[in-house]
C-alpha cells in the first residue's frame, strides 16, 4: 500500500548534533564556536540557508538553518521540511529557544520533508533523521505523517497502476491495517443496487466502476467522508485537449485524501464513528460512454443533463453523498479535485472549503493556521441556485457562463445531502507544482490536517 518508508524519529539521542533556526537577527545569539563559523563561511541566515559548522573532531559539529527576515518567515511554514534529503547521514535535535517555540511544526516538517515516492526509482536514501523534541508527541505526528504519506503515494502512482481496481485494493488494504470493515458494490451490481451515475461515469472504462465503503469505531459522533475517486480523466466524449489531461491521474486526490485522513483518524483512535466512501471510476471515451445532452437519473431521483462530460466527479459523488445521507450521520465532509474556478480563485497552495456550519467555518480557519494547512471558505451562494437548473432536466451538470465554477459545482453536490446536513465540501488541488518546504513536488493532502484539528471542537 505503501511506496515509501513510514515516517519515523530517531530512536536514539545519542551523538545528536544540534540544529539551530535562526535568522538575521539571531546569529550573534550562536555558541561562539558556531558564529565564528558562520560569519567565516558567509552564512547570513537567509530563508532556506544552510551552514554546516564542522565539529572539534572533524565531524559534523550543528547545523544552522536560515530563517530571513520576519516578513519571509509570515511565508515560509514547515521550514525543516527539506532538511532531511539535504543534510549529512546522522541524527540530529533542535536547539535555541525555536526549538521551544516552534518544536511541534519543526518536526513536522521534518517528517514531511523525509518523503520520497521510490516505487519507479530508488535514488538515494534518506538517512537523516531527527529526535523528537520534549514535549512532542512522537506516535501522534509519525501518525499524521504515515496518513500524508498514503494521501502522496495514491496521487503519485499512474493510473496504470492506479486504476480503480488498484485503488479498490489500496482501500481494503487500509481497511485490514487498521481494523476497519470495508465492501464493495462493482460493475453492473451498481445499477442492481440504484448507483447509476457512478456506473454511467465509470462503464467505458477497461476497469469496472465502484463504490468503496468502510466503517471503523463504535462510540461517539458519526463521521462520513466522501472522497472523489476518478483514478483518470481523458474528459470522455468532451475530451480534454492533451495539455490539459497531463496530471489527470490526480483527478482521484480526494480519495487519496480521505484515505490519508482517515488512516490519522484511525490509528490516533479518535472518539467517532467513520465512514469512508469512494466511488472509483476512471472516464475514459469507448461504445458506451455517456454523451452530451444524455439526462441521468440519480440515486436520489434527481435528473442531471449532461452538458460536459468532462464534469463528470460531482456526478459520481452525488450517487455516494446521497447514500451517504441516508444514515444521517452527524457529519459529512467530501474532499475532491473539482473545479478549475477553484484554482482560479485561490491558487493551487489553498484548499477552499464550503459549509453551513459557522462553527467548523471558524474552527477550520483556526486550525489551519496553527498546523499550516491552508484553507479558505467559499459561499453555498444560494442566489445562483438557478444557474444549476436547465430546465429541460432538474440538474445541469455544466452551466453556462463560466462564472462562479466552483460555487456552482458545490451548489450541486449540497442538492444530494439530506436538507439541514451538516456537510462541509473541499474543492482541492492535490498537487504541489514545485518543491516546498515539507512539501516536495506532486501528489500532497490539503485541508486534512486542518480538518483532523478542528474536528474535536465541534464534533462531540
Amino acid at each position: 500500500m505503501y511506496s515509501t518508508p513510514l515516517p519515523k524519529f530517531a530512536t536514539t539521542q545519542e551523538a545528536a548534533c544540534p540544529l539551530w533556526a535562526i535568522g538575521p537577527e539571531g546569529l550573534d545569539g550562536l555558541p561562539e564556536d558556531a558564529g565564528t563559523w558562520a560569519k567565516t563561511a558567509g552564512f547570513k541566515a537567509g530563508a532556506g540557508e544552510v551552514c554546516l559548522v564542522p565539529g572539534a573532531n572533524g565531524g559534523l559539529g550543528a547545523v544552522l538553518l536560515g530563517l530571513g527576515s520576519a516578513a519571509t518567515r509570515n511565508r515560509r511554514r514547515l521550514v525543516t521540511g527539506d532538511l532531511p534529503q539535504r543534510l549529512p547521514a546522522g541524527t540530529y535535535a533542535l536547539a535555541g529557544e525555536w526549538a521551544r517555540r516552534d518544536a511541534e511544526e519543526a518536526a513536522l516538517g521534518w517528517l514531511f520533508g523525509s518523503y520520497r515516492f521510490t516505487r519507479y526509482s530508488e535514488g538515494p536514501a534518506v538517512e537523516a533523521k531527527l529526535v523528537c523534541p520534549e514535549g512532542v508527541e512522537a506516535a501522534r505526528l509519525e501518525a499524521i505523517a504515515a496518513g500524508e504519506f498514503l494521501t502522496r503515494d495514491l496521487i503519485n502512482t499512474p493510473t496504470s497502476d492506479m486504476g480503480p481496481e488498484a485503488l479498490d485494493a489500496a482501500f481494503m488494504a487500509l481497511a485490514e491495517e487498521q481494523g476497519a470493515e470495508a465492501a464493495a458494490v462493482r460493475g453492473d451490481d451498481l445499477l442492481n443496487q440504484n448507483f447509476p451515475m457512478i456506473h454511467a461515469v465509470g462503464r467505458a472504462s477497461a476497469e469496472a466502476p465502484r463504490l468503496l465503503d468502510m466503517r471503523w469505531g463504535s462510540e461517539g459522533p458519526t463521521l462520513t467522508l466522501v472522497g472523489k475517486g476518478v483514478c483518470f480523466d481523458t474528459g470522455g466524449l468532451n475530451l480534454k485537449p492533451g495539455a490539459s489531461m497531463g496530471l489527470m491521474k490526480k483527478d482521484m486526490g480526494g480519495a487519496a485524501t480521505v484515505l490519508g485522513l482517515a488512516r490519522m483518524i484511525m490509528a490516533l483512535g479518535l472518539k467517532l464513528r467513520l465512514r469512508v466512501l469512494v466511488p472509483a471510476v476512471e472516464n475514459s471515451v469507448s461504445s458506451n460512454s455517456f454523451r452530451p445532452q444524455d439526462i441521468l437519473t440519480s440515486r436520489k431521483g434527481l435528473t442531471v443533463e449532461i452538458n460536459n462530460t468532462d464534469a463528470e466527479g460531482r456526478l459520481v459523488l452525488a450517487d455516494a453523498l446521497t447514500f451517504a445521507g441516508e444514515e444521517n450521520p452527524d457529519m459529512i465532509v467530501s474532499f475532491a479535485t473539482l473545479t478549475g474556478a477553484a484554482r482560479v480563485a485561490v491558487g493551487d497552495d489553498i484548499a477552499p472549503f464550503f459549509t453551513g456550519n459557522a462553527a467548523l467555518a471558524t474552527a477550520l480557519t483556526e486550525a489551519a493556521a496553527e498546523v499550516a494547512d491552508p484553507v479558505w471558505q467559499l459561499p453555498f451562494h444560494a442566489p445562483y441556485e438557478p444557474r444549476i437548473q436547465p430546465g429541460i432536466a432538474d440538474l445541469d451538470n455544466a452551466p453556462k457562463g463560466g462564472m462562479a465554477g466552483a460555487i456552482t459545482a458545490a451548489l450541486f453536490l449540497r442538492r444530494f445531502v439530506p436538507e439541514g446536513a451538516d456537510y462541509t465540501h473541499f474543492d482541492i488541488y492535490g498537487w504541489q507544482p514545485s518543491a516546498a518546504p515539507g512539501r516536495p513536488k506532486g501528489g500532497v493532502g490539503m485541508g486534512a490536517r486542518a480538518l483532523l484539528a478542528a474536528l474535536p471542537k465541534v464534533l462531540t
